[in-house]
């Protein structure tokens, strides 16, 4: 590949991983990425200046609007999503928030899946409603919505897998649904990471990260991602500059280099998941397992189809409840009782008690969350090991 050249488009995920987003062809050239570690960037002249107020110019000025290490993060992610451009933002609400605030304005109405993380389904309970903008929940099934879209209806967002109980939305039936009604399709693709699933090439125009998770993959750095359009991310870092969301070169740095282990990282995770699921499945404690990949789950068949393996996040929900699940979660010796997911690291969270904290009862039942539910991130470890921690943790 030449210098300035894209990657090639037939190159597979786990090359992008690596390349994407990288120039590296002359001798002496570092294999390592530089960090920009700083605040602002000098102009040649006053002339460059003018260009860069002008928007002539694509110098950087304050790493608030850009910096050369976030810019590699933001190839990189835009070519595994198969995406004209990306954005990366500090957190993954940031890039959330950023979003759909460039795709709303007071008085327009949002249909969003009412299975969603806690912290967006705040956001949208909470803090739209002060900003005049009307939210309409539905079931990740989709069923009803068209009674639900009307002339103000800007976004249609969903979440899938869903979190934490791992429903999944029809993509292309969500993308022909937004394209006949002129919406915006937005995705929190966090769960499944564009290794295992494509939202843009199914008819989706942005798709979302909490690059904290697997995007980084190693429990070390907060961030968040968008990508879609080139003309649609131009919005999504106006909002995101002017909201102060912007993302450290250090974790730009952290990001990129977890990146270029996803492929790997990922498809040895889903196969532990689903050593680890199995055994859950058949286990007498156990009410129900959460995870796309059996095919006692209500969405097996669709995940089959939209996905290219079942990914590394399920829930289980305990027969003795809620003191059950307390019970087990403070059992694990190998599993690690701690929130947030997608590292290398095996983790356990009661969801009651973090991301969906101060729901009520009812949103909680909406959500097919129970008080004995218990999310679980598989890492890295030896599925053996895993397992046996089970064992121990449920006797």
């Amino acid at each position: 590949m030449k210098n300035g050249e894209k990657p090639a488009r037939h190159w597979g995920d786990r090359t992008l991983s690596i390349h994407a987003g990288e120039e590296r062809f002359h001798v002496g050239t570092s294999v390592g990425i530089e960090i920009a570690r700083t605040a602002n960037f000098t102009f040649a002249s006053t002339e460059e200046m003018k260009r860069w107020a002008e928007g002539t110019s694509g110098a950087y000025i304050y790493t608030r609007y850009g910096n050369p290490t976030l810019r590699i993060a933001e190839k990189k992610i835009a070519a595994l999503e198969g995406a004209e451009d990306a954005v990366v933002a500090a957190s993954g609400s940031a890039a959330i928030s950023s979003t759909l605030l460039a795709l709303l304005r007071a008085g327009d109405e949002i249909i969003a899946t009412r299975q969603l993380y806690g912290g967006s389904y705040k956001l949208l309970r909470d803090i739209f409603p002060q900003l005049a903008i009307t939210v309409r929940l539905i079931d990740a099934n989709l069923a009803g919505i068209e009674k639900l879209v009307g002339p103000r209806t800007r976004v249609l967002y969903v979440e899938t897998p869903t979190n934490p109980t791992l429903r999944l939305v029809d993509l292309r039936a969500a993308a022909r649904f937004a394209e006949e009604w002129g919406l915006v399709a937005v995705i929190d693709n966090t769960f499944a990471t564009p290794v295992l699933q494509k939202p843009l090439a199914m008819g989706f125009h942005i798709a979302l990260h909490s690059a904290s998770k697997y995007l980084a993959g190693h429990s070390d750095v907060i961030a968040g991602a968008a990508a879609g359009s080139a003309a649609l991310m131009k919005k999504v870092r106006g909002n995101m500059i002017q909201m102060g969301g912007s993302m450290d070169p250090e974790a730009a740095f952290l990001l990129v280099r977890g990146i270029k282990t996803l492929g790997v990282r990922i498809e040895r995770q889903s196969k532990t998941a689903m050593a680890v699921a199995k055994y859950l499945a058949k286990h007498p404690k156990v009410a129900r397992v959460h995870y796309p990949g059996l095919a006692s789950h209500p969405d097996h068949r669709l995940a089959k189809r939209q996905m290219r393996d079942f990914g590394a996040m399920m829930a289980f929900d305990l027969k003795g409840g809620l003191d059950a699940a307390r019970r087990f979660c403070d059992r694990v010796r190998v599993f690690l009782l701690a929130a947030s997911l997608g590292g290398v690291e095996s983790l356990v969270v009661l969801p009651i008690f973090t991301s969906h904290y101060k729901m009520s009862i009812e949103e909680l039942r909406a959500a097919s969350v129970e008080p004995g539910t218990v999310r679980m991130s598989v890492g890295l470890e030896d599925a053996e090991d895993l397992i046996e921690d089970l064992r121990q943790a449920l006797a």
